[in-house]
């Protein structure tokens, strides 16, 4: 068997000058091997072998160095005075484990060459990691003569490895440990990385896939981060739940570029662009945020309906003394008359009625004076939506309370509307409490409330639907007269309650009406411009 071309060049490297006390019987050898071959001079190939900068060494086959070059000196830290003759185990160090070895071993055993990693030990005790590879040398008959034997010192190499290892665990751990989310989208918009947080949230009942829901939320905040590398922070938006409730998060993005480590982009490295999004979840502090402003409302509702009660209250008072005053004039004017007839200048009774009725005129005067103040609000552009989710959730107790279902499914796009939203709140508020009273007043089995909202040639119409006994035909239009009143005692007010509604309507140039049509209780539609008025006026 014929040495291989790389045998051969170490060989006739080493027989170029072969170094001091090296055997006779290993240079006839070694002749021997490469003797009738034709090659380069003999002083070109020890050369190449000598300055080469990889520790080479050449052994016999009990591992006995015969040769080693200036790098393996340089590298070991042994002249090659010191190693020559010696057992290349003089590198070994015990920290390498057993099985490498006999891995080694078993390799060589079966004439076949050997790569990997050991810990060597430098003349001076120091321990470096080697990369070792290890061919056996053949005879023509197919024994192993001697080993060719060639290693790198990688300590360097690995422990920059090791410590970009320990970065990647230190920064995956704290990826993975985060409880926000965070999420790499590659410049398709594909995900390219997601944390376990991104993960648990996918294990949610959402009304779709979350990553998709998150990103579609972001909408023009991203695709201005992802294309032009604007970057966007405290981004608010809510994903819905399947079970109709929803989970908040502030969300931040950032562009940043990876370059490639393809070979071609070796010389004129290229970047891809990936986007960051994190997300932190808020629903427990918007939760808080909504049952403050909730509570800030219902105060301010209550502070308002008092308001209203001591209006409804003093006209109300107003209208009942302006009664017996009417009769009261009638009556004087009457008196006044048959005196005249009777040619009588003077009477009693005529001068106490007319103290009486100044009185009751002083009197109404005063009320009217006592009327609370109605500043005026002014308009703005207000979303019913949001109107109608806050009386609903001030009504959620009592709601439950009586076993009344709603039936409200907001339109997804619906147009703001001009007009003054503490006025609206409260219409709002009253017709549902209408229609929840309507329904406490019966003992029906169906008791459910429908709302809707729409918009369509420039008017958004609002309808309020109830299963109570309806309004009679002939009551349909007094209903919305002051004083009157369907409920009897039952009403917390005195007649008032859809007077106030007409008015809020009149103020924004709407109209509202029940529906003659509705038989299965009772139908409020309420129809408000989208353009103008640009201003009400109490």
């Amino acid at each position: 068997m014929n040495p291989q071309p790389d045998d051969r060049t170490t060989i006739e490297a080493f027989l170029a000058t072969p170094p001091a006390g090296t055997p006779p019987a290993v240079l006839a050898l070694l002749r021997s091997a490469i003797e009738g071959e034709a090659g380069l001079p003999m002083r070109l190939y020890f050369e190449a072998v000598e300055q080469a900068p990889l520790p080479i060494s050449i052994t016999d086959h009990h591992a006995n160095i015969l040769y080693a070059n200036e790098a393996f000196a340089r590298v070991t830290g042994y002249s090659r005075g010191e190693v020559l003759g010696h057992n290349e185990s003089v590198l070994s160090d015990k920290s390498t484990p057993p099985i490498v070895y006999q891995t080694l071993w078993g390799r060589l055993t079966q004439r076949r060459s050997w790569t990997g990693m050991l810990v060597n030990r430098r003349k001076n005790g120091e321990r470096y990691v080697a990369e070792v590879a290890i061919a056996p040398v053949l005879d023509p008959a197919g024994n192993t003569t001697n080993y060719l034997g060639m290693h790198r010192d990688m300590t360097d190499s690995v422990r920059l490895e090791q410590e970009i290892q320990n970065q990647q665990a230190l920064i995956q751990s704290v990826v993975d440990t985060a409880p926000e989310l965070l999420l790499v989208l590659d410049g398709d918009g594909q995900v390219a990385l997601r944390n376990r947080a991104c993960w648990r949230l996918s294990g949610e009942l959402f009304e779709g896939d979350p990553i998709e829901l998150l990103v579609a939320g972001l909408g023009e905040a991203y695709q201005r981060c992802r294309d032009e590398g604007i970057p966007f922070t405290g981004y608010e938006l809510r994903l819905p739940l399947a079970n109709g409730q929803g989970r908040w998060f502030v969300c931040a993005g950032i562009r940043f570029e990876v370059k490639e480590v393809e070979a071609d982009n070796y010389f004129e490295p290229r970047q891809t662009e990936f986007t960051l999004i994190t997300a932190q979840e808020i629903t427990s502090l918007k939760r808080q945020q909504e049952e403050a402003r909730m509570n800030a409302l219902r105060a301010l509702l209550a502070e308002q309906e008092l308001g209203v009660a001591m209006r409804e209250t003093l006209v109300a008072s107003s209208h009942q003394l302006q009664l017996p005053l009417n009769l009261l004039n009638a009556a004087i004017g009457m008196l006044e008359r048959r005196l005249r007839r009777e040619g009588i200048e003077e009477d009693a009774a005529l001068r106490v009625l007319m103290q009486v009725r100044e009185e009751g005129l002083a009197a109404i005067d005063r009320l009217e004076r006592s009327l609370p103040e109605q500043p005026p609000e002014p308009f703005t552009t207000i979303n019913i939506n949001e109107l109608i989710h806050q009386v609903l959730m001030l009504a959620t107790e009592r709601l439950l309370r009586l076993g009344i279902t709603i039936d409200w499914r907001p339109a997804a796009r619906l147009p703001g509307v001009p007009g003054a939203e503490g006025a609206l709140r409260g219409m709002l508020k009253q017709l549902i409490d209408n229609a929840v009273e309507a329904i406490d007043g019966t003992r029906a089995s169906r008791r459910d409330i429908s709302i809707r909202a729409a918009a369509a040639q420039g008017w958004l119409t609002l309808t309020i639907e109830d299963s109570g006994p309806g309004v009679p035909q002939e009551l349909r239009h007094k209903i919305f007269e002051p004083f009157f009143s369907t409920k009897g005692n039952r009403g917390s007010r005195a007649g008032m309650g859809l007077a106030l509604v007409q008015e809020v309507v009149n103020r924004h140039a709407g109209t509202v009406e029940i529906d003659p049509d509705f038989q299965a209780g009772c139908r409020v539609r309420v129809r408000l411009p989208l353009s103008g008025p640009h201003q009400g006026s109490d």
